[in-house]
């Protein structure tokens, strides 16, 4: 059981772009099975955050929360 920290959308896009290839699939597959256009992968596993998310990320590291992702098995 690995636990990867979340302190950025990076963070989170980058784990995110590791386990979709360690399951084989393509953004498209991934996008299509989630409901959402290839675009939106993209720019998830690129980092790039809504500023919504980037807020909820400062104000937990601001209160000294610690966010982690565990790949379930």
């Amino acid at each position: 059981m690995l636990l990867s920290s979340i302190s950025s959308a990076d963070d989170l896009g980058a784990l995110i772009r590791k386990r979709r290839k360690e399951l084989g699939y393509t953004q498209l597959e991934l996008a299509e099975g989630v409901g959402v256009g290839v675009t939106f992968i993209s720019k998830l596993e690129n980092g790039k955050g809504s500023s919504e998310f980037d807020r909820v990320l400062r104000v937990a590291r601001i209160l000294g929360i610690d966010l982690f992702a565990q790949v379930r098995d």
